[in-house]
């Protein structure tokens, strides 16, 4: 009778043992499905803002493609429409003050308007060279700059402290990103931050560049404009972004500002 009870007991143990082993088994079952179930669901939603960000990258290259293409039409417009115009109007007015017959009344308002046409000739021109640089397709990126700093602090009490490495790696369109950058940070520190004091370094590194930028402006919170930002800061994110970088701002106000662009990887 006790074998009995015994071999009874013994089975009931044997059964607990196999139902726990298979309930074990069923529940490392639902989780590992559940575990990879979860994981495709994060690499399908990984794979959709993937898409996205390069759905919105290839939107802000476009955007600024054709702001370039823009500012290109608009450069030769000055160029080819405006200054050839100006530059007849000088030298017919050239030709009449050199012409004995008309009164010393007559030449000095003859003088006047060569006066404004030659302002109004340089004024077209340097809108031209800012809307489209042409030194930075023949010289390059380095030169270019140092051309822009002189441009900022020629006859005026800004001062530009720079040191600018040579990027032999990048191509045309990403020095003109770079270029654009630079000239939005100095107009920004200018207008907005009314500073007279900036300094900017461009170093190559191994597989890219960073761009430190600092102001001795008045400052603004970081916070508040990442939730509103400008349109010039606006420009700058975007074109930091097609060149697969990343911008990192510190400023407080009346304390400056300062800009660091960091690219190990070049946009296409």
């Amino acid at each position: 009778m006790e074998n009995e009870i015994s071999a009874s007991q013994e089975q009931i143990i044997g059964a607990l043992v196999y139902g726990i082993i298979f309930l074990v088994l069923v529940t490392l079952g639902l989780i590992l499905f559940f575990y990879y179930s979860r994981k495709k669901i994060i690499e399908k939603e990984v794979e959709k803002i993937n898409i996205k960000l390069d759905h919105q990258k290839k939107i802000l290259q476009t955007t600024i493609k054709v702001q370039e293409e823009e500012r290109n039409r608009i450069a030769q417009d000055l160029h080819d429409a405006i200054s050839s115009k100006l530059n007849v109007v000088s030298l017919t007015t050239n030709v009449l003050i050199d012409d004995d017959s008309i009164s010393n009344e007559h030449k000095d308002a003859l003088n006047h308007i060569l006066d404004i046409t030659t302002r109004t000739l340089e004024s077209s021109r340097k809108i031209a060279h800012e809307l489209m640089p042409p030194i930075l397709d023949k010289f390059g990126l380095k030169v270019a700059l140092e051309e822009l700093f002189d441009e900022f602090t020629s006859n005026t009490s800004i001062k530009i402290s720079h040191d600018i490495d040579t990027l032999d790696q990048l191509d045309k369109h990403n020095e003109l990103h770079v270029f654009r950058i630079a000239q939005e940070l100095i107009n920004n520190a200018l207008r907005h931050g009314k500073a007279d004091q900036l300094i900017m370094e461009l170093k190559k590194q191994n597989q890219g560049f960073a761009l430190v930028f600092k102001d001795n402006g008045i400052g603004f919170d970081v916070k508040a404009n990442n939730k509103k930002s400008g349109i010039g800061l606006q420009n700058i994110k975007s074109r930091v972004a097609i060149l697969n970088g990343q911008l990192f701002v510190e400023s407080s106000k009346h304390s400056g500002s300062t800009f660091t662009i960091n690219c190990q990887t070049y946009g296409h």
